[in-house]
């Protein structure tokens, strides 16, 4: 079986972690799989929304497999197969971790266990996270002389608090999910098996929403971040310029009106 299962229905695109035997994590085939996922998602027009999580119900990602790939990144080992040389081919992993590979779609991450390392790192990268009780979330590359570089050292101060953003990044210690939630890091903390079925519930919510709008919303969000509010304010007004000018702003009001769903396009 492949180490990353990636199909779509609905206009739901799901990306599954598959090495549940290894707590999912990462080995090449993983990363590349990951990575030719997003370009897929990005470029799919019928494609509305992502839904990320990890098969079994012990582990969503533990990160980057520490015999595997790390030794690749550090040269301790040298490539034996096509997957260990299209890892290490350069910005790769910038396009898995979607760090400056922008994808302003939106995407669901349901947590069913281990987050770690960087399994942690790409849930940043998530807009909405649902997490189940057991769940639990760490960054723990400082134990092992490494560092959080697939966004982690930019991102989480940025979206929890700074002091519990930095108690994470400097202990490598983990947290529970009830700690994740009252820091901000997930939305809901649920029983394991309402993980699947809520995040789901939010992707048919998003799907049905206009396509275009739900870009521009996170698009905004991301790129006004740490502006000035009249920087800020500028790109908002483009933003919603482009939108208010397509054919998806005719039709939301239009099929309102008419008492019908709407019959969004993306234009």
């Amino acid at each position: 079986m492949p180490s990353l299962l990636y199909e779509k229905r609905d206009g739901i695109a799901y990306v599954t972690f598959n090495r549940p035997e290894v707590k999912n994590a990462w080995d090449p085939e993983a990363m590349v799989r990951l990575a030719d996922a997003w370009r897929d998602f990005a470029e799919d027009g019928e494609a509305r929304v992502a839904l990320v999580t990890g098969a079994g119900g012990e582990a969503f990602c533990a990160g980057a497999d520490l015999g595997k790939l790390i030794p690749l990144y550090t040269r301790a080992r040298q490539p034996e197969d096509e997957w260990d040389k299209r890892v290490l081919e350069r910005g790769l992993h910038n396009v898995s971790l979607m760090r400056t590979f922008k994808v302003y779609k939106p995407i669901i991450a349901a947590v069913n266990g281990f987050c770690l390392a960087g399994g942690m790192e790409l849930l940043q990268a998530t807009d909405i996270r649902i997490a189940a009780e057991h769940a639990t979330f760490g960054l723990s590359e400082a134990k092992r002389g490494l560092v959080p570089g697939g966004g982690s050292m930019v991102r989480l101060a940025r979206q929890i608090p700074y002091a519990k953003a930095m108690e994470i990044l400097l202990t490598g210690d983990r947290i529970s999910a009830q700690e994740a939630y009252n820091a901000g890091l997930v939305n809901y903390v649920v029983p394991a098996d309402e993980v699947l079925p809520l995040a789901e519930k939010f992707a048919r919510t998003l799907a049905a929403n206009g396509p275009l709008a739900l870009q521009q919303i996170k698009q905004t969000v991301i790129e006004t971040s740490g502006l000035p509010l009249d920087d800020a304010y500028k790109i908002e007004d483009e933003n919603s310029l482009f939108v208010t000018k397509s054919e998806d702003a005719k039709e939301g009001p239009r099929a309102f009106m008419e008492k019908r769903p709407p019959r969004f396009t993306g234009r």
